[in-house]
């Protein structure tokens, strides 16, 4: 996956794509695996480890070009994790010509 993001006046360009990769991450989870489910009133996963996410080693490789733009540092954030749960199934509708509407995705 490639990213291209403008956070202005770039300070530190390691921490900035790690912010990036870690957003595809999230956004990459929500779109796959992430669901919570409720059971009785509750949500069924009580803790984190029976919560699925992606893991590292089921990531993309990523490459993020940032693009310094502007004399001021504006700060990164989570911009990046908005684009990336809708391209995914706008993906799928591109290849097979199935529209998949709910998280996390399921072909059928």
């Amino acid at each position: 996956m490639t990213a291209a993001v403008d956070a202005g006046c770039i300070i530190n360009p390691d921490g900035a794509a790690a912010q990036v990769q870690g957003n595809i991450i999230m956004g990459l989870s929500s779109a796959l695996v992430e669901e919570a489910t409720v059971k009785d009133g509750s949500l069924a996963a009580l803790n984190f480890g029976a919560y699925r996410i992606l893991t590292m080693a089921a990531a993309p490789q990523t490459e993020v070009i940032l693009l310094g733009g502007g004399p001021e540092p504006r700060g990164l954030g989570e911009p990046p994790l908005a684009p990336i749960a809708p391209a995914v199934p706008n993906a799928v509708y591109a290849l097979t010509g199935q529209r998949l509407r709910r998280l996390p995705l399921r072909l059928g």
